[in-house]
Formats: structure tokens, sequence, C-alpha cells
């Protein structure tokens, strides 16, 4: 063996016991993911998408994922939510159920101004007067 050559001891290849910590998933929160989304539809030229997945650290597929869940709407319901049980009484029920008894208040005083005219307008048929114009 020539002296030019280096050869590989066993110290240079010596395992450590050190064991290295497991690499925790990235997660991105939904304010990121929107921002990356809109960079990318801005991504217009060849090589722009791919420079931008790099220097995300993402790949295509969480791009994909995250347009459709954007076009299902549920992106923005990733944002951290309070946790406990969901409030039973909302203050949005108030406003709807004070609407539906207007509307079943007005529907009523629709219905008996109906009424009126129709009766009216049997009398004005009896008596013979040419019906009224409107």
């Amino acid at each position: 063996m020539s002296s030019s050559r280096m050869s590989i001891t066993s110290s240079t290849m010596r395992a450590t016991p050190e064991v290295l910590p497991k690499a925790d998933r990235r997660q991105f929160s939904a304010a990121s993911k929107l921002r990356i989304l809109e960079a990318a539809d801005c991504c217009t030229e060849p090589g722009q998408l791919g420079a931008l997945l790099r220097r995300e650290g993402i790949y295509s597929s969480h791009l994909s994922k995250w347009r459709w869940l954007r076009k299902q709407g549920q992106l923005q319901a990733l944002s951290p939510n309070q946790r406990g049980p969901k409030p039973t009484h909302l203050p949005e029920h108030d406003e709807i159920a004070r609407l539906q008894r207007e509307n079943g208040r007005l529907a009523a005083k629709l219905a008996h101004a109906e009424a009126i005219i129709e009766i009216q307008k049997k009398v004005s048929a009896l008596l013979g007067l040419p019906p009224l114009e409107q």
C-alpha cells in the first residue's frame, strides 16, 4: 500500500452513543398557510413556484391540500379554538328568534290585509260598483 493513499481507521468511524432527538413534525399556522398560498398564487414566471417551495421547505402536495382547505373554507377554522364545551346559548340565536317572531307577526298582518281586500272586492261586486284601479 502506498503512503499517498489515506486509510480510514476505526477511530474516525467510531459510533457515538449519543441518541439524536427525533425531529418534530413542522406545523404551520393558518396565517402562515394563507401567506404561502398568496405567495404561490402570485408566482407567474417559470421556476418561481419551485423557488418558493424550496424557500419555505414544503412540497407541492402541501399547496394542493391547503388550496383544497381554503376552497372548503376550513383554513380559517384551523386557528386555535378555545377548549372546553361549546356555549349552548349564542347571541346570534337571540337575533334569529327576534327576526322569526317579527316575520311571523308581519305574515299575519299581511294575511289580515289580504282578507280585508278580498272582502272589499266582494262588497264592490255585490253593490255593482266598478273595481278600484290599482
